[in-house]
């Protein structure tokens, strides 16, 4: 079982932001040392929880301070951005860190519609994904464009022996489908759907599949897990999550809350939907987390698990690492 981290460069409640980023950089190291196998950054824009919106220039300095861990976008969000462009930083990135680079691409917005429009006035660019993607890999793996295309004959540079590693990201049957189409490795955003479609998800992706950049199909879950030393401290930390997730149900989005003052009173549907958060949630002790990260592999037949670990306390969250990096005996 390979394993590997996905960070959000979370905002905290009472810490400054770029806190955030200079932990996000620390955990990197922190993880190579352990032994996971990469590095995802995420993106995401004017969110008050997230406050990692530039996944690549994190990226590049996670890159000059680490020598074996893969680093990657989970994801670009490829519909803000002229492909020739995010290929030229990747193929810069690949530079740093030659054959460690992953470039995860996705459709969603990452953001409101407002700031959106913000990042590109042009809407309507999500519509042309399938060949923003297809631009995008032929720049990256420095092939030609076909006749005609204005970007024909054009390289993105600086042109090496290795190249970055496409991935495609989603959270629905569109980008598994796509996926397939390219014949990329595609990775399920677990974490946001709470599971939901995963599986469908995935085996559309192995039946649509045909050889492309990769000859077989490469598949990744990225969900959320949290262990402590006990069941009962991992539950604790869990309520700063718990919280903002129901928060956000109601359109609330803010710094996560420490624990101790997490709670406030629910309402009944708010109830409801706290049960199911609970019963669906990755959060125990080391061994009890490995057992059920075992079980969700096993149920979506994959062999690589990115794990996303919410914590106001940044020991708290590099202390789960640990813990899972001894459970699953990485290093």
């Amino acid at each position: 079982m390979r394993l590997s981290v996905l960070d959000q460069s979370v905002a905290r409640a009472g810490r400054p932001h770029d806190e955030s980023i200079r932990h996000t950089v620390a955990l990197a190291q922190a993880c190579e040392a352990l032994g996971y196998q990469r590095f995802w950054l995420s993106e995401h824009h004017a969110l008050p929880t997230l406050v990692g919106t530039a996944p690549e220039v994190l990226m590049a300095a996670i890159a000059a301070r680490t020598s074996r861990i893969r680093i990657g976008s989970a994801g670009v969000m490829l519909p803000h951005y002229s492909p020739f462009k995010v290929a030229e930083q990747f193929r810069v990135l690949d530079a740093l860190a030659p054959g460690r680079i992953d470039l995860g691409v996705g459709r969603a917005p990452g953001s409101d519609q407002r700031t959106a429009r913000l990042l590109n006035p042009d809407l309507g660019a999500a519509a042309n994904f399938p060949q923003q993607v297809l631009e995008l890999k032929a720049w990256v793996n420095g092939e030609d464009l076909p006749p005609g295309h204005p970007g024909q004959g054009v390289r993105a540079l600086p042109m090496a022996a290795t190249a970055p590693q496409l991935w495609m990201l989603g959270s629905s049957g569109y980008g598994a489908q796509l996926a397939g189409h390219y014949g990329l490795p595609y990775a399920f955003a677990h974490f946001i759907t709470d599971g939901e479609g995963c599986k469908s998800a995935l085996d559309l992706y192995r039946a649509t599949f045909r050889p492309g950049v990769l000859e077989r199909p490469t598949t990744a879950v990225c969900l959320s897990a949290l262990a402590a030393e006990t069941e009962e401290q991992a539950w604790h930390l869990f309520r700063s999550r718990e919280r903002a997730r129901i928060d956000r149900r109601s359109g609330k989005f803010g710094p996560l809350l420490p624990p101790a003052e997490a709670a406030r009173p629910y309402d009944p549907g708010e109830q409801a939907e706290l049960a199911l958060l609970r019963e669906r949630a990755i959060v125990g002790s080391a061994r009890q987390v490995r057992d059920k990260l075992l079980a969700r592999a096993a149920q979506y037949e994959v062999d690589e698990l990115v794990i996303v670990t919410w914590a106001w306390d940044p020991a708290a969250q590099r202390r789960s690492y640990e813990l899972l990096a001894g459970a699953f005996e990485l290093a």
